[in-house]
């Protein structure tokens, strides 16, 4: 009987832990609903209970990962940012590098403290070369300033470039790959129907500009409004790229469950970009918190076409049926056509005037080398 009740809960164990979608459900698991064999119930033996209790307990342990969320079955470890960050800044051994004023505490990496005018960020040191993933990140916002006088908020990064100080949330602007910002102050007219914070996700070429002044409204792919600031609940967001399918998912609300917030198709990024995280404060201040950054690779069965589209090899980002702005690149004062007509002729003149000064002296040189044999 014993050994019927052990099987029993072998065979029920994939059922609860849901591992085919680790984002369809959010809830903690509860005990209650686990299927607990009658035998703990009816046994005698109260060492024997205490043991079949003990592990159930332990195959809760397995299902739940350290945040309630998911199996760590797919976590990809050289790519995520977790407790108790060991070596993170400082060791040759760790994935991460720290810029800036960020900075390790046991329970965080700081990006920026409530101060003014500081900028600090966190990057992976290795390409990612994985096609169809999953990053949760766990952060926390906080301050002492009121709505709307606090700023300027934090971003999440899969770029080309990486360690670059700049104008977006810490980090350069025109940068090649996806952006994903958590917008605390809004810079724009202030009686706008949009409410801050507001989480808003970009894709850039290289050549796009993020307009500050704008919060970034020309080149988003979309957004939502998410209420993270000062929170007693932690903010969790989700970021799924899967067959070229942007979706961006949020738990914010301490309910333990996602809720939509963007689903962009046609979304194609090259493969070795670099993860990252940067946050920036100006007159206005916050802190700024990562907790962690959990990257999780997806199983995802392709027929043959699609995985030789798959195969197909991305150079640049880019999003079907956008038509997003390109930035004017202004030419230099002076140097149209004609400014560059004249310092082409100016260049070969001066070519042409060292060869004569070369010949010049050369000749000299072989008049003297003959007088020395007289």
């Amino acid at each position: 009987m014993l050994i019927r009740s052990f099987a029993h809960v072998f065979e029920n164990t994939p059922k609860i832990c849901g591992r085919s979608n680790m984002a369809a459900s959010m809830n903690k698991f509860q005990l209650s609903s686990f299927p607990v064999p009658s035998i703990v119930f009816s046994m005698r033996n109260d060492a024997m209970k205490l043991f079949l209790l003990t592990f159930l307990l332990f195959l809760t342990s397995r299902c739940q990962g350290d945040d309630g969320y998911e199996s760590d079955d797919f976590l990809k470890r050289e790519y995520s940012l977790t407790k108790p960050y060991q070596g993170v800044g400082s060791s040759s051994s760790s994935h991460w590098d720290l810029m800036g004023t960020a900075m390790v505490t046991p329970d965080h990496v700081r990006l920026t403290p409530d101060l003014q005018s500081r900028i600090g960020a966190v990057w992976g040191r290795l390409p990612f070369f994985l096609r169809d993933w999953e990053l949760h990140v766990h952060f926390k916002i906080s301050g002492q300033g009121k709505k709307n006088l606090n700023g300027d908020g934090m971003a999440l990064w899969l770029t080309k470039e990486r360690m670059q100080h700049g104008p977006v949330f810490g980090n350069m602007n025109h940068f090649t790959g996806l952006g994903v910002f958590i917008d605390t102050y809004p810079n724009e007219d202030k009686s706008h129907e949009r409410v801050y914070p507001y989480i808003s996700v970009m894709v850039g070429n290289g050549t796009l500009s993020y307009d500050h002044d704008r919060d970034g409204r020309p080149t988003e792919l979309g957004g939502c409004t998410a209420l993270v600031r000062n929170v007693n609940h932690d903010t969790i967001i989700l970021l799924r790229y899967m067959r070229n399918r942007l979706t961006l998912m949020m738990d914010i609300d301490g309910k333990r469950e996602w809720r939509e917030c963007l689903d962009v198709p046609g979304v194609h990024m090259p493969v070795g970009y670099y993860f990252g995280a940067s946050s920036a404060t100006g007159d206005l201040s916050d802190n700024h918190d990562l907790i962690s950054m959990k990257l999780y690779q997806l199983t995802v069965e392709r027929s043959a076409q699609e995985e030789e589209e798959a195969q197909q090899e991305v150079t640049i980002p880019s999003v079907d049926h956008m038509d997003l702005p390109k930035v004017d690149v202004e030419e230099e004062e002076g140097m149209g056509p004609i400014g560059r007509f004249f310092a082409f002729l100016i260049s070969v003149l001066g070519l042409c005037v060292l060869a004569v000064v070369g010949v010049v002296l050369h000749g000299r040189w072989k008049d003297r080398s003959r007088k020395r044999f007289y």
